[in-house]
């Protein structure tokens, strides 16, 4: 199989972005944070340390949602109908998101107290 040009494999990825955007609840509230916290690294002008760790555990988060989306719509092709076992792989795919979405909160407790207080 031959390699797509490079252009066309970015126009794919952003594509999967906007379709996440378009169709995922959860990415959307996501982003939204995501958004926030960009406002807060101009507003509060957080040093470039602070601003990647902010950033990384963000975009950790979206990612995180990406995977677990691909995950949901991969065991609902291959099993549509209710299986304990697809029950399992989606809980703990949805498990993996909650986890990171928690580290980024600390991540932003840790950066943020030291120019709220």
């Amino acid at each position: 199989m031959k390699k797509p040009h490079i252009h066309k494999s970015f126009l794919h990825a952003f594509r999967g972005i906007f379709l996440m955007v378009r169709t995922e609840r959860n990415f959307q509230i996501e982003l939204v944070a995501f958004f926030i916290n960009l406002f807060f690294i101009f507003y509060f002008n957080l040093s470039g340390i602070d601003t990647a760790l902010v950033i990384m555990a963000s975009l950790a988060v979206l990612s995180a949602e990406i995977f677990n989306t691909a995950i949901e719509r991969t065991c609902d092709i291959i099993q549509p109908d209710f299986d304990k076992r697809i029950s399992f792989i989606k809980d703990i795919a949805a498990g993996a998101v909650l986890l990171m979405a928690a580290g980024a909160v600390v991540v932003g407790i840790i950066v943020y107290r030291k120019y709220l207080f």
